[in-house]
């Protein structure tokens, strides 16, 4: 197994709450970190997707507590929103009786929305949320995460430590980041996402909504995956497929809770709000999944296709705010567009200072291509060091400041 540099944000939940809620998409790896913490930690395990276990759940919630006592991990608990309320009771009994009630239950779950609504109604306070993402490029290559900062010296060293050729960027693009991939590196990677695609139609879709054009459904998927790293024009989209703005609406919503997709804002500085782009760019969270349903199956084709600037902007993004993920770290994340075409892929705010990151599929960059970055100068934060994040194998300066950098250094 991969270890997951976030394992230690889940024993922090363990230690100082009485339930940590695990959260992620459909097989990024919850349930084997769970198989991790029963055999470390003596936890019991119990998942709802077995179906007697599910109805016992649901028609009696105490009955259910009472057969599978604390320590307890709970998989796939979005089956059951009415464990939430018996949970509460027992955890503040708990605390009541014997002065302590931490690390009593792990709560697992693909439907972030659902899960979080149970958990604000019934264990506000009691929680320490955990949410986790498929395999981050430094967990697949076997070294220590940290959230990525803009320092020349340490960008250079962590890129020599590891280059990773281009041919290999646009190979983990396409394979994607779900841990069964590299569990078992035979696994053909189109078969994966075919199963993974129909399994998540079938159950975590039909449970939020009543889908009734299950084949329309998965064209939205493959067309928004078409549109990844771009701005959300949501009758655009209901024009190429012929259903209503809210409809489309709906089912981004949908992408959304289940952790497919993620919407970032742009950032708007009070000095020129009226000029300022106000919709948000989308992109899927897996790069492999969205080759998959735009219908890129190799890295060849990825790399001379239309879309492989898309995909390569789409996996920097994401493995920048893994970084910070994985290690819970805080940062606010943003992208910059004006009505004069300035642009900039990701803004960084931490700290009161902003990082300003563009994302290209190039080598040779130059003080030209970072022109958008002076819009930012003179905002409300100051502007620290930037970057290029391309496909570059060395680190150059391309001005004062601001400086290429290989994904390798992330």
């Amino acid at each position: 197994m991969i270890p997951r540099t976030i394992y230690p944000s889940i024993e922090y939940g363990i230690r100082y709450k009485p339930v940590t809620l695990i959260t992620g998409a459909r097989q990024v790896g919850k349930t084997t970190i769970c198989g991790e913490i029963v055999r470390e930690k003596g936890f019991n395990y119990v998942s709802l997707a077995d179906g007697r276990e599910r109805a016992l759940a649901i028609q009696d919630p105490e009955m259910f507590l009472r057969v599978h006592p604390t320590p307890l991990i709970i998989d796939e608990a979005q089956y059951a929103p009415g464990l939430f309320d018996v949970i509460e009771g027992i955890i503040d009994r708990e605390k009541f009786e014997r002065g302590t009630n931490n690390g009593m239950y792990i709560l697992t779950g693909s439907q972030m929305y659902n899960l979080m609504e149970n958990v604000s109604q019934s264990m506000a306070g009691r929680v320490s949320i955990v949410d986790m993402s498929p395999l981050s490029m430094n967990e697949i290559l076997g070294r220590k995460e940290e959230p990525f900062r803009v320092d020349f010296e340490r960008n250079i060293l962590r890129s020599i430590e590891k280059v990773i050729p281009v041919d290999d960027v646009f190979k983990m693009i396409v394979r994607g980041g779900y841990p069964e991939l590299y569990g078992q590196p035979e696994m053909d990677t189109s078969r994966f996402y075919s199963d993974y695609v129909e399994t998540y139609i079938e159950r975590d879709v039909s449970q939020v909504i009543n889908l009734k054009d299950k084949l329309q459904f998965r064209r939205f998927m493959e067309y928004i995956a078409s549109i990844t790293g771009q701005e959300l024009v949501y009758d655009h989209i209901a024009n190429a497929l012929g259903i209503s703005i809210k409809t489309v609406q709906s089912w981004i919503g949908v992408l959304v809770a289940g952790e497919i997709v993620y919407l970032l804002q742009p950032f708007v500085p009070r000095s020129n709000v009226k000029s300022i782009t106000k919709r948000p760019k989308l992109y899927f969270r897996d790069t492999g999944l969205a080759c998959y349903l735009a219908r890129i199956f190799d890295p060849e084709t990825l790399r001379i296709g239309y879309l492989g600037g898309h995909m390569v902007e789409t996996f920097i993004i994401n493995e920048i705010m893994k970084s910070y993920s994985n290690n819970s770290e805080k940062a606010g994340f943003s992208y910059y567009r004006d009505s004069n075409g300035n642009e900039v892929d990701l803004v960084i705010l931490r700290d009161g200072v902003l990082t300003l990151v563009e994302c290209k599929a190039g080598m040779t960059y130059d003080s030209g291509d970072v022109r958008s970055f002076s819009r930012l100068e003179g905002s409300d934060y100051a502007v620290g060091p930037s970057c290029i994040l391309c496909l570059t194998e060395k680190a150059y300066p391309i001005k004062d400041g601001v400086y290429a950098l290989p994904i390798s250094s992330i």
